[in-house]
């Protein structure tokens, strides 16, 4: 009987002999340096002696015992027939799959309507959605490339810069179809929801400040806090108030005048950008790199069409 069930054992080993260390193994193999030291430990268990000398300092802090190079080379080929054994099974014609991650918001908002667009250039790749607001641990394989909004710097990832945000003030037609001016004493007597979700570092804008601009006493105002704005978007939506929002995420209503930007004279930009992220394990994934290079380009071509309507007579 083969012991199939030891493979992850020898997928680490085989791995770390390679790399002369466990953090060479764990970036190739998506995993902490921990659990690949634990699996060859394992091995090491299993087979009742070590298998690798370890050293303090060097390069190659970890090297092959001198009589196991040979277990190796069977190891290796072994995992190399597996891999072209898998790979004639899924045959000529396989689907791969890629999981993207993004926010509830970024996904229903901005994502979903452009995602048929990729299914009809890449037939054969499909895309797996993990909806999620928390951060997903793409450096250890949750997901294989995500879209998120932020500083730019998560450490262990690549990131690849798609766009600026900005927040704009929006409201819904229903509350402009009574008002006989849309100016700063009628945006006095509206209720303003205030986005209460964390935005670190991002400078998001606060109703105080925007007030400010237009010459208005932000104490005396109507507010209504909500701390998801997902949540924000709905409620301005059914006309319950004016809210400020980051614009890739109403940038669809706008289009399509479910929504209207007030004041667009006033510039609100932010210090986040939306970025592709990524493992550089995942990114050598033709599959992962061909949604990458289609994200980048849906950006640029919506960037070129609307400065050739701002253009326009």
């Amino acid at each position: 009987m083969r012991i199939l069930n030891r493979l992850k054992w020898l997928q680490a080993f085989e791995a770390t002999a390679r790399h002369g260390s466990f953090t060479g193994a764990a970036d190739e193999l998506g995993v902490t340096p921990a659990a690949v030291g634990q699996l060859v430990r394992a091995l090491e268990e299993w087979v009742g002696h070590p298998l690798l000398t370890r050293s303090r300092s060097g390069s190659e802090r970890l090297r092959l015992v001198s009589d196991v190079h040979d277990a190796l080379d069977d190891i290796t080929l072994g995992l190399d027939k597996l891999e072209s054994g898998l790979k004639k099974l899924r045959g000529r014609n396989a689907r791969s799959v890629v999981v993207v991650t993004a926010s509830q918001v970024l996904v229903m908002n901005w994502l979903m309507p452009r995602l048929n667009r990729f299914s009809e250039h890449h037939s054969n790749v499909d895309i797996r959605l993990d909806v999620a607001d928390r951060l997903t641990d793409l450096a250890h394989g949750e997901a294989d490339i995500g879209i998120r909004c932020g500083p730019g710097n998560w450490p262990g990832l690549q990131t690849t810069w798609l766009m600026d945000e900005e927040v704009v003030m929006v409201c819904s037609p229903s509350l402009l179809s009574t008002a006989p001016e849309i100016n700063s004493a009628w945006l006095y007597e509206q209720k303003l929801i205030q986005d209460d979700t964390p935005h670190p570092g991002a400078n998001f804008p606060a109703w105080e400040s925007v007030l400010q601009k237009l010459g208005l006493d932000a104490v005396r105002q109507s507010h209504q806090h909500i701390n998801s704005t997902a949540a924000v978007i709905q409620a301005v939506l059914s006309g319950q108030g004016i809210t400020l929002v980051r614009k890739a995420l109403v940038q669809q209503d706008l289009d399509i005048q479910r929504l209207v930007q007030l004041f667009p004279e006033i510039k609100l930009p932010i210090a986040w950008s939306y970025y592709l992220v990524c493992s550089a394990k995942s990114q050598q994934r033709p599959e992962v790199q061909a949604f990458h290079d289609w994200i980048r380009g849906e950006v640029e071509g919506a960037e070129t069409a609307a400065r050739a309507v701002s253009h326009l007579p």
